[in-house]
């Protein structure tokens, strides 16, 4: 845009370049040829006015200065408006923009985290849920209430793996969208017509690679979440182990009886 309004001006500047020139030719030609009529060797009349060749040698001199200096601010203006054009070129903006894309990408992943099964990522929800079902195991509990625990851990390790394999889902679908987008601002980088468009296709290649971090790190935790659930699965089956293992070292001793099966005959 900013190149087509500049361009009738470099134009204009050009052609008066051109046209002065051909002026100033043609005035040069035509004092020479006046001065070669008017010799000063020929005879003067009395009604003819004198004529000073060297006046007149001076003035086709001030009008070659004169028509040299037209030419020389033609020139100036005419870079000066290239310059314009050039300055317009570099401030032009990049007619590309990811941003939806990448804002659109990061808040599914978000929407995956946040529906995270039984216990979120919340600091609050883990110190709750870890009291309740991980650390409460006693001797004094119930078999029922040793069997719900164990239910809702291993809920716990089965809802973490899957949350997990669900965002590695989005992470791997992520990949062909991302390619697009890479591949667009590559070429609009190295079609960039000014300074501005290449730095802006550079930082939208850094909000790529940040969006694509971002979802490295989420992969992360809900792997580092699953594993963890796991792992306090176990410790608590251990905990749980030894609570039921006390709870039934707490009966008598096993007394053994004479048992009559058949009457009191022994038949």
């Amino acid at each position: 845009m900013t190149e087509k309004i500049f361009r009738p001006w470099t134009e204009f500047f050009g052609r008066a370049h051109e046209k002065h020139f051909r002026r100033g030719v043609l005035l040069t030609s035509a004092l020479l040829a006046v001065g070669g009529t008017f010799s000063p060797l020929r005879p003067a009349h009395a009604q003819w006015a004198v004529y000073d060749g060297a006046n007149h040698v001076e003035n086709v001199l001030i009008a070659a200065r004169t028509l040299q200096q037209i030419d020389n601010q033609i020139t100036s203006l005419a870079n000066q408006a290239q310059m314009l054009v050039n300055q317009g070129r570099n401030l032009a903006s990049l007619p590309l923009s990811t941003l939806s894309t990448l804002q659109s990408t990061i808040s599914q992943t978000t929407s995956l985290l946040a529906q995270a099964q039984n216990i979120a990522y919340s600091v609050q929800s883990v110190e709750q849920q870890y009291q309740q079902v991980y650390t409460s195991v006693s001797s004094g509990m119930s078999d029922s209430a040793l069997f719900s625990q164990a239910q809702r851990r291993w809920q716990n390790s089965v809802g973490g793996f899957e949350d997990a394999l669900k965002l590695q889902a989005r992470v791997v679908g992520n990949i062909p969208s991302d390619s697009s987008a890479m591949s667009q601002l590559v070429s609009s980088s190295q079609t960039s017509t000014g300074a501005l468009q290449a730095a802006q296709a550079g930082n939208q290649l850094l909000a790529l690679q940040s969006r694509q971090l971002s979802d490295i790190q989420a992969e992360l935790a809900a792997n580092g979440r699953a594993t963890a659930l796991q792992q306090a699965r176990e410790a608590a089956t251990e905990a749980e182990s030894e609570a039921q293992y006390q709870h039934f070292s707490q009966h008598d001793a096993y007394v053994p009886g004479t048992v009559s099966m058949f009457g009191s005959s022994g038949n």
